[in-house]
């Protein structure tokens, strides 16, 4: 919690004027009990309604006053928690998008949404009503002992006495109901994960006919978190109908040592029900603190999670002195890279040595697992290399600032991802207002110009969230023309052909070939005839390059790259491919 309290200091002018305008607002209300009792004895009892009106108007105006003075404390607190707030999201939204996929792996997407939402609006509304409180509670409660004292003495063990049974009370929900709000968060946590699934994979989860099994995951967690939550609502019902008997019982006990002292001539009606509202007071005041010791621990686990969030350091970040790329050429080349997962034993990749040139097509093809996709993550730094180096035109990726380097670069990921919005906004992804002839251009060569045209507003009609308005193939073309809009000098394309048909795929790498030269292009694939004819190709098996040449050395010297070919092309294909070659030749 302390760590979320820098938030709070651009805003203590504001907190000084909440404080004196609690403490009007309490010195208000403090007032009141006593001109009560100075109407009942000085005005009733004499019979002097002259008395009794100036002093009832005065107990309007300290009323009224008490009352702008609560309006005046909300606004400002809400106000000052509602700032706080934003900033908060803000900062962490900004430290999530500065995270690496190592960061983004230990919290999770669903967790990291809950803290972003759920956890900042709990401290949001928590902040609001604990500077309202914790500020005006001490002052209202500490003025209305002195208060009930200077009134009178004789009763004052009847307080001691309520404020034991209070005490008790907050002990037993700090002990009890505590440590459940931690609960609380984790399942929210959790169902937080089993929607996101859910939608994420309805289709898959319809095609398995697994709705029942999914929505018995759903309730299971939400069974468990209204199980918590129902027991804190117990505590909870079951601790303020427990302070109003004490409050009630209190009274009670006033009432009936007020009623002796009274006959025996020791003390005045006015004075004892003005030290009965003091009594409540002092009671109300406690009530107030309980309500933040009630509040405090479930925003102190909100205020832990973001600040998990916040202080968690990317794993990848600039040097002080950075290097620049001057007319950058775009030649890639990896020397002596291991690479292994945090906190893994096992390295995932080995030894990786390898040289992709400008205007060149360099595949890398293996079987699932062979490491393709995160040798691929280790040129844009989505992961740093454990041991080796990765350069860019001799220059170490790590010298360059993550800007420079991913300037440089046009990544286009495995899995399709387009933004809510329109084709045109997605586009400008990649740069931002590119001209007409840019977007065309791109449009063009990525192959997407026809399917763009039939659409009811072209590049103005509208995507939907994830891009689920189009289809997968569409979504791979938009893809790539976002990073062609760019004008990169390295092209990343992982496994981004997969959802093509092969005639599509074909004509893609072919106006790729034309149109885009002078660039680097480095290729994932799992399929055979989207490397066939790249430069080179390098052969992955379990970390490990394994092979480096064109298809035609490739099927004569590796075991590995045979396989696959063969598993997915015919013999006769593949010697009508080596026949072309020979043509081409």
């Amino acid at each position: 919690m302390k760590k979320l309290l820098k938030y709070y200091k651009p805003y203590i002018p504001a907190l000084i004027l909440l404080i004196a305008v609690l403490l009007g607002r309490a010195l208000s209300e403090l007032a009141l009990p006593t001109y009560m009792a100075k109407i009942i004895n000085d005005g009733i009892i004499n019979n002097d309604m002259d008395y009794i009106k100036t002093t009832g108007i005065y107990m309007l105006l300290i009323a009224l006053a008490a009352c702008v003075f609560s309006v005046i404390s909300s606004y400002i607190s809400a106000k000052i928690a509602a700032k706080t707030s934003k900033q908060i999201r803000r900062d962490l939204f900004y430290r999530v998008t500065d995270f690496s996929n190592n960061e983004m792996e230990k919290f999770g997407a669903a967790s990291l949404i809950t803290r972003e939402t759920n956890d900042v609006q709990t401290i949001q509304q928590t902040s609001a009503l604990i500077m309202r409180i914790a500020f005006f509670a001490p002052i209202l409660g500490i003025g209305a002992v002195i208060k009930a004292l200077q009134t009178s003495t004789k009763l004052s063990y009847t307080i001691g006495i309520s404020l034991i049974a209070v005490f008790i009370l907050m002990v037993f929900v700090f002990v009890v109901v505590t440590p459940k709000f931690k609960l609380i968060q984790a399942k929210l946590d959790q169902l937080n994960l089993l929607v996101g699934e859910r939608l994420n994979g309805l289709l898959v989860i319809r095609a398995f006919n697994k709705e029942k099994y999914e929505e018995k995951r759903f309730d299971d967690t939400n069974e468990e978190l209204r199980k918590i939550n129902v027991f804190v609502n117990k505590a909870m019902s079951f601790m303020f109908p427990a302070l109003m008997l004490v409050m009630n019982l209190t009274s009670v006990l006033i009432v009936y040592s007020g009623a002796k002292n009274i006959d025996a001539g020791n003390l005045m009606i006015g004075d004892m029900l003005a030290f009965l509202q003091y009594a409540v007071q002092v009671i109300m005041a406690f009530l107030f603190i309980t309500m933040i010791f009630i509040m405090f621990p479930r925003a102190a686990v909100s205020a832990n999670r973001i600040s998990a969030v916040l202080e968690t350091e990317s794993t990848i970040t600039n040097k002080k002195d950075t290097k620049k790329l001057v007319s950058p050429k775009g030649k890639l080349e990896m020397k002596n890279v291991h690479f292994s997962y945090q906190h893994a034993k096992e390295c995932v990749l080995e030894d990786i040595n390898f040289t992709a040139n400008p205007g060149e097509f360099t595949a890398i093809i293996g079987s699932t697992g062979s490491g393709k996709s995160t040798l691929l993550n280790l040129i844009p730094r989505f992961y740093d290399t454990s041991k080796g180096e990765v350069l860019i035109d001799g220059v170490n990726i790590k010298d360059l600032s993550q800007k420079e380097l991913r300037d440089t670069i046009g990544y286009i990921p495995q899995k399709a991802l387009l933004f809510s919005g329109d084709i045109k906004s997605n586009l400008e992804y990649g740069k931002e207002n590119p001209t007409d002839e840019e977007i065309q251009n791109a449009l063009d060569i990525s192959q997407s110009t026809e399917f763009v045209s039939t659409l009811p507003d072209t590049i103005h009609t509208a995507v939907s969230q994830g891009g689920t308005s189009v289809s997968g193939g569409q979504k791979q073309r938009l893809s790539i023309a976002r990073a062609l809009i760019k004008h990169p000098k390295i092209l990343l394309f992982d496994d981004s052909f997969s959802a093509l048909d092969f005639k599509t795929d074909q004509k893609l790498r072919q106006s790729l070939k034309d149109n885009v030269k002078d660039t680097t292009f480095i290729i994932v694939s799992q399929r055979i005839n989207t490397i066939i004819d790249a430069n080179k190709i390098l052969v992955m098996d379990h970390g490990y390059i394994v092979g480096t040449g064109t298809h035609a050395e490739l099927m004569k010297s590796n075991d590995v790259y045979r396989e696959i070919a063969f598993s997915q092309l015919s013999e006769d294909e593949l010697s009508q491919y080596a026949g072309k070659e020979q043509t081409n030749g």
